[in-house]
């Protein structure tokens, strides 16, 4: 047998990676290339026609994530159109992960984000403002006892006033 036989898994591989069949693991999205490797990647940041992209990015970047918003936005719209046409009842809002409201306007998903740590800090965030509505509370109360105190020495002060021009 030869070493480089068609079917050999040495062959194979050079064949997939020749195609550009690899994983998306090193992948540089400005210059939609891909790497083989963390080093290739590493090198492709360092060349020249990176940085010219970078540069080009860095001149107007709203424009270039508004291109990849839209590009997402009709990708997407174009899968739920192919595969989800009719569908009320989908896989996702069920198990949690969206939610979807039918409004006069029309259609809305949300994207549920039930990430621990997010939870984690939605809690935290809200037991702030509980805590902050607490010591407001505790202010407004303690204001209104000063108002009842000024009053009631106001009016101490205008009956012994008027005790006093009584008595002369």
């Amino acid at each position: 047998m030869r070493k480089n036989e068609f079917l050999t898994p040495k062959a194979i591989a050079n064949r997939i990676k020749a195609k550009g069949l690899q994983k998306m693991r090193w992948c540089c999205q400005m210059c939609q290339k891909q790497c083989r490797d963390e080093n290739g990647f590493k090198c492709h940041c360092m060349s020249e026609s990176h940085q010219r992209q970078m540069q080009v990015f860095g001149q107007n970047p709203t424009r270039i994530i508004s291109g990849y918003s839209e590009e997402f936005e009709s990708m997407f719209l174009e899968h739920m159109k192919r595969s989800h046409c009719f569908s009320r009842h989908r896989r996702l809002q069920r198990a949690g992960k969206l939610k979807v409201e039918e409004t006069p306007k029309g259609w809305f998903i949300t994207y549920i984000d039930n990430d621990l740590e997010t939870l984690f800090k939605e809690r935290m965030k809200n037991k702030r403002l509980k805590a902050g509505m607490v010591e407001e509370e505790k202010m407004e109360r303690e204001i209104q006892k000063q108002i009842e105190r000024a009053e009631q020495m106001v009016g101490s002060d205008k009956g012994g006033e008027e005790e006093g021009l009584a008595k002369s």
